[in-house]
């Protein structure tokens, strides 16, 4: 299977579930005219996944793509240190949605699937201080949202609804539920 996506986490999720996973990325303006929140994080997915699919029209290719929603507004990932901050800030306390939007394309095979999960995360109330060191570690800088749930930002985290995995950038549960009515079973993931 191809990972449309540089991300070490999608990647270590897939391959930890038993996926043989090859990395094939593409730049892309992640842009979208669809109205719905989750229709453009679909889109974007969808549009990922598809540029490496006509790639490789034999293969299956994955992609998916992340944003965390708060009060309607979509927080991708943070430009510099002080973006970072002012997300945290406005993450402290409350909480927010993690979306993440999947697609599965085999040309070959005609297989074009796109669907999404919501995971509710709660935050603690957050010290500027917290915000301060945590931003030095310069993990929140390549993560929507300014965190990220599987490292040091799991400190902020006050409880989950839904799946842990989605916060950190793929719903694995729900991805194999769906490959699954494909007649996909888990002993055939190793030869996907």
């Amino acid at each position: 299977m191809i990972l449309a996506s540089k991300s070490p986490r999608r990647k270590e999720i897939l391959e930890d579930t038993g996926f043989k996973i090859k990395i094939k990325s593409t730049q892309m303006e992640e842009i979208s005219d669809k109205i719905s929140l989750t229709d453009k994080i679909m889109d974007i997915a969808r549009k990922k996944t598809m540029i490496i699919a006509e790639q490789y029209p034999d293969e299956f290719v994955v992609g998916a793509d992340t944003v965390v929603e708060l009060d309607g507004k979509i927080i991708g990932k943070p430009i510099n240190k002080s973006d970072a901050f002012n997300t945290l800030k406005m993450l402290s306390g409350r909480k927010h949605n993690v979306i993440t939007a999947y697609s599965l394309i085999n040309l070959s095979k005609k297989i074009d699937i796109t669907d999404y999960d919501i995971t509710k995360v709660s935050f603690r109330e957050l010290s500027d201080n917290m915000i301060k060191w945590y931003i030095s570690t310069n993990e929140p800088m390549d993560k929507a949202g300014s965190y990220g749930i599987q490292g040091k930002g799991a400190i902020f985290v006050n409880g989950i609804n839904g799946d842990f995995f989605n916060v950190m950038g793929f719903p694995i549960g729900k991805f194999v539920e769906k490959i699954s009515l494909l007649g996909i079973e888990l002993k055939d993931i190793e030869n996907i």
